[in-house]
């Protein structure tokens, strides 16, 4: 079984292991068993060999620094990694290799982690599952006919199989907390500019990044997500002080008005409710402190349609945003980030689904063209994107956590959503939900 993230760096802090015998273990899983799941699609194997190395020459000296130290983990293809490909899935760009790395990545090394290589993506990191002509399809570990999710599809395959503790990816339409509900792994969606994500650039470009879009933490294990979040730079927000999961106020958001939700997943979200209830926590299920969320997700497409063009006219052959109208998607977005703070002067969280379904079959149909079964019936797959967008528009934090399993047996993964700036307490209320519902 793979060691945790932490345990791995005290195993090598004591003596018990060493940051060679970590990756060289790393490396064997992958390559025994990423055949068929295909996630980490770019391996710098002999270069981690020559970092584990490094990291093993500084313990015997005395120095241990870093929380990280020595743990095996690969990123997610879009971060630049000095001397590895940065293409994003483009075939036009499968030849541009990056100078330096993102500043994300500088932080993982200067906390000691070992990277292995790279994860895959979706192309322009624009599809809610991971393939593309550069470097093929990947699939979802607990079942290959079913998508791993996306677009850090890649680095939650690669968690789910085991070969990493730790991963890093990007989210603007649920692109990290998707992929952990599909694969059953932990991620959290920072609030908005929590995190530096320079050098998370389209390929040969030194953007300041996409609107919306932030960068993030994902592992198989909450302790892990904690400590790469405070590594990645969520150290400076502050932490809520600890409490029991009793003490928690909790709206259950189940359903978005107009956006259906398959049966398995609304239920184990009551499930949970019921949890809290018993534990002694206040939870509703209804509030009208709820800003308008059918005008919320038209502005979300909106803004996400224009931030992911750069302001070209839509594929629908719609008209393109105009300055102004930018500027009025500025405002409401403002309007419905006060909407959500006054709903979190009464709730310390709200627990809402991620996606209708759980990891679905693979279907290379246009997204704004796919359909999706749900219970029985089809529904466009885009009407979705209102789900994770009820975080992503208002700018909040919000933390992927699996809560049960469908008949299926696939994960099922909700979205703790918390106000602005107050990640640590989505990340808490998720840890009560996830040990809630183990119990």
């Amino acid at each position: 079984m793979t060691r945790t993230a932490l345990a791995t760096a005290a195993a090598i802090r004591s003596g018990a292991t060493t940051a060679l015998a970590e990756c060289e273990a790393a490396i064997a899983r992958i390559e025994v068993g990423d055949g068929d799941i295909n996630a980490v699609v770019v391996r710098d194997f002999d270069r981690a060999r020559a970092q584990a190395r490094a990291v093993d020459a500084r313990v015997a000296a005395g120095d241990s620094a870093g929380a990280l130290l020595g743990v095996p983990m690969t990123v997610k293809e879009s971060f630049d990694v000095a001397g590895l490909v940065s293409c994003w899935g483009f075939a036009e760009h499968a030849d541009f290799v990056a100078s330096e790395d993102a500043i994300a990545v500088q932080r993982l090394k200067r906390a000691g982690a070992v990277i292995l290589g790279k994860t895959n993506v979706p192309v322009a990191l624009a599809d809610l599952q991971t393939n593309n002509p550069v470097y093929g399809r990947t699939r979802n570990p607990h079942n290959l006919d079913r998508v791993p999710g996306g677009s850090s599809g890649g680095a939650a395959a690669a968690l789910a199989a085991g070969y990493v503790p730790i991963e890093i990816g990007s989210d603007i339409g649920g692109s990290i907390r998707l992929p952990a509900a599909f694969c059953g792994m932990w991620g959290h969606k920072p609030t908005y500019n929590a995190l530096l994500s320079y050098g998370h650039n389209f390929p040969r470009t030194e953007g300041c990044g996409v609107a919306l879009n932030v960068i993030g933490p994902l592992a198989r294990d909450p302790d892990d997500l904690e400590a790469l979040f405070a590594v990645m730079g969520g150290d400076a927000l502050a932490r809520p002080a600890p409490r029991a999961p009793g003490a928690w106020r909790i709206l259950l958001l189940d359903p978005h008005p107009h956006v259906p939700v398959q049966a398995a997943i609304r239920a184990a979200i009551e499930a949970t409710g019921k949890a809290f209830e018993a534990a002694g926590a206040k939870v509703d299920r209804e509030t009208d402190l709820l800003p308008d969320l059918v005008n919320q997700s038209a502005n979300y497409m909106r803004m996400l349609l224009t931030a992911m063009s750069r302001g070209a006219a839509p594929p629908d052959g719609g008209e393109p945003t105009t300055l102004g109208g930018w500027f009025g998607l500025i405002d409401a977005q403002a309007k419905c980030r006060r909407d959500w703070g006054r709903l979190f002067g009464q709730y310390d969280a709200v627990i809402a689904p991620i996606w209708g379904t759980t990891a679905y079959p693979h279907d290379d149909t246009p997204l704004g063209e796919r359909m999706l079964i749900i219970d029985g019936t089809a529904t466009p797959a885009g009407m979705q994107m209102a789900l994770p967008g009820l975080a992503t528009f208002p700018m909040l934090p919000a933390t992927s956590v699996r809560i049960g399993t469908d008949p299926d047996g696939l994960p099922i993964g909700v979205q703790v959503i918390a106000n602005y700036n107050h990640d640590w307490t989505a990340i808490a209320v998720a840890r009560a939900a996830h040990d809630l519902m183990r119990s």
